[in-house]
């Protein structure tokens, strides 16, 4: 990567006073913020939800797996601000913008958070700055869709001012790694623009993976959540398979597993949840499209996945119907409506898709999720509903209970002894043996 000969941004970076601008204050976008203040840059969040601008003024958290302490101190030293007036990116040196990227109703990439960012921050660009792009998104994004936008005052990038892509890699409530810590890919318009981004990222983040475009950025992370995405829909394909053959699927992978080279092992469950792996199959298909070329395998993987939540009512009807029970009418009791255990992350949660069909047919439905004690209509949910307690002398009153997040802290041999059925699709019932009879994998 070439250095350049001097650069008033790489100066003011390496003595920690470039002020950082954070774009979308969400999963992605407030740990971010948080790494670069405790790294000693000023850092200013911005986002359009006055709530969030609150609760970061106030110093509490409201992401289960980041606690209030640090941010409270962030904040109250100043180090951390926020706001919602987008004015305030002209005195901003770097903005990173982290916003969610979707998929429409007919699954196509909705780049509506991306263009809306963009316009807003047009009038606020000026020489010398750095903007970052971090919302997954397909390959030619960067150049194609904010560069455009930030260039409408007639300051030109890689020329007036600098631009990346660099992907975020956040896996919420994951233990081992954090923001800090997990390797940070980053790509520029032109190698000046790589340049002044790695330093950056390198002066608050453990790694820095530098690559030559904005492009091949934007790709890599496609491919290392589309790799998931692949395997998962193998796996669950299996234990379709598995279901019919009268096999259980996890004892296959458990023995498969103790292979020492050539196997990883992946895990069905009730669908795909999260931001990234659920939609960059469908980001991926859609751009290849436009060069004459058919990802059928990757769209293949994709299609399995999305029909698992219709695999998942179907073994709940087949399970009621072992007690002489339909579900129209049955009283179904959902452990879970986080897109995985232990947090309150509902992006693309499998749990809601499920849960809006099993309505759809009938049934009377309950939740119980501890980290999540309310849903709200949207993205296709159109229920409100409170989560209900967890106790043992009202398991019995449901017909079925559906286990679609394995949270650590629930009793789940509790669980069985107490409840009719239950229709397990996470395996969390593996060690509990009372009860065995009434459990139903999924």
């Amino acid at each position: 990567m070439r250095v350049m000969v001097s650069s008033p941004l790489l100066d003011r970076i390496k003595k920690r006073d470039a002020r950082v601008g954070v774009v979308g204050l969400g999963y992605v976008g407030l740990p971010l913020g948080m790494a670069f203040a405790e790294a000693g840059f000023p850092v200013m969040g911005l986002d359009i939800d006055k709530r969030k601008i609150d609760k970061i003024e106030k110093g509490e958290s409201y992401i289960k797996h980041i606690p209030s302490a640090p941010l409270s101190e962030l904040s109250r030293s100043g180090k951390l601000k926020a706001t919602t007036d987008f004015a305030k990116a002209k005195d901003m040196d770097c903005v990173i913008i982290c916003v969610p990227t979707p998929l429409t109703a007919s699954r196509e990439p909705d780049m509506s958070y991306i263009i809306q960012t963009g316009e807003a921050l047009a009038p606020h660009v000026r020489p010398g700055q750095l903007f970052i792009l971090e919302s997954t998104t397909y390959p030619g994004t960067t150049e194609e869709v904010l560069k455009p936008l930030l260039e409408k005052n007639g300051l030109k990038a890689g020329k007036d001012f600098y631009l990346a892509f660099s992907p975020e890699r956040e896996d919420p409530g994951n233990k081992s790694f954090n923001t800090k810590t997990i390797p940070k890919i980053v790509g520029g318009y032109s190698p000046e623009c790589s340049e002044v981004a790695a330093a950056l990222y390198g002066s608050a983040l453990k790694e820095v993976v530098p690559v030559s475009s904005t492009r091949v950025a934007e790709l890599a992370k496609l491919l290392e959540n589309i790799f998931r995405c692949v395997n998962i829909a193998m796996v669950n394909e299996m234990k379709m398979l598995c279901d019919r053959m009268n096999v259980d699927v996890w004892e296959v992978i458990q023995a498969a597993s103790t292979k020492p080279f050539g196997f990883m092992p992946f895990f069905p469950g009730p669908g795909l949840g999260g931001h990234c792996i659920p939609i960059d199959p469908f980001y991926l298909t859609w751009k290849a499209r436009e060069y004459e070329f058919h990802t059928k395998f990757i769209e293949l993987a994709g299609e399995v996945n999305w029909q698992m939540p219709y695999y998942v009512v179907q073994r709940t009807m087949e399970a009621l119907n072992k007690n002489k029970q339909t579900l129209n009418g049955a009283k179904v009791l959902c452990l879970g409506a986080a897109y995985k255990k232990d947090i309150d992350d509902m992006r693309e949660s499998p749990s809601l898709r499920i849960m809006t069909l099993l309505a759809e047919k009938g049934a009377d439905l309950s939740y119980h999720d501890p980290y999540v004690p309310e849903l709200h209509k949207g993205h296709g949910f159109n229920m409100e509903m409170k989560s209900v307690p967890l106790k043992p002398e009202t398991l019995g009153q449901y017909d079925a209970v559906l286990i679609l997040t394995d949270h650590s802290d629930i009793d789940y041999a509790m669980v069985v002894d107490r409840a009719k059925v239950v229709i397990d699709t996470r395996n969390a019932t593996k060690g509990v043996s009372k009860g065995r009879e009434k459990v139903t994998k999924a």
